[in-house]
């Protein structure tokens, strides 16, 4: 078990390779995910984003993803065929629920990134860290849009995540680094000493300070 995000953000900077700092970029799920990614990218001395992805929640089960959300010009729906399935969901009823997700989507978006400039991602490493993940609907659904992105290598940097997760993450990522997978795994915030969530305020201080570091 972790105390809390960040020192399981520092244990995965200790388990992580070397990298490049010049071509390396540490990108977040937020919101969970930006307090381990911000540890990362202090220990490694890099540059920290974000990628914005919303989970789509099962009817009457909320925590359960069926699908996932991604922000751009386009709405982009990844799919948790297994969860969807289970639940009786078929593709359509899928993306009507994620119609759903959107206005949250947008507000952080304005919020969290609004005229800030993201990092180029293109022919870049980029480590891309969550808290932990479950189904791991919404990191395929990060790790499609940094694909569309044209980045160069994709490394996935976990604390937590079921096994068999993992075997379907690395059909998508380069290399995938997790540094628990416990059986049976429960719940990712089972898995901390300390789960609070993480609010708006905490995204945009901790962004804030990062780019004051790389400016």
């Amino acid at each position: 078990m972790f105390a809390d995000r960040r020192e399981a953000g520092r244990k995965l900077a200790q388990n992580l390779p070397e990298f490049e700092r010049e071509s390396t970029i540490v990108i977040a799920l937020p919101r969970g995910g930006l307090p381990v990614a911000e540890e990362v990218a202090l220990a490694l001395g890099l540059p920290l984003d974000i990628v914005l992805v919303r989970k789509v929640g099962a009817p009457g089960y909320p925590e359960l993803a069926v699908g996932a959300v991604t922000d751009g010009d386009d709405m982009r729906v990844t799919i948790n065929k297994d969860v969807a399935g289970s639940m009786g969901l078929d593709e359509e009823q899928v993306r009507e629920l994620a119609k759903k997700v959107l206005p949250e989507l947008e507000r952080r978006k304005k919020l969290y990134i609004g005229s800030r400039a993201s990092f180029p991602v293109k022919g870049k490493t980029v480590i891309v860290v969550d808290d932990g993940v479950a189904t791991g609907a919404t990191l395929r659904a990060a790790l499609d849009v940094l694909r569309q992105r044209g980045v160069g290598r994709l490394v996935v940097a976990l604390p937590v995540a079921p096994a068999e997760i993992l075997g379907e993450l690395r059909k998508l990522a380069d290399e995938v680094i997790c540094l628990q997978t416990p059986s049976p795994f429960l719940a990712v915030g089972a898995h901390y000493g300390v789960f609070d969530q993480v609010d708006d305020e905490e995204v945009i201080r901790i962004l804030k300070e990062m780019d004051a570091r790389t400016s």
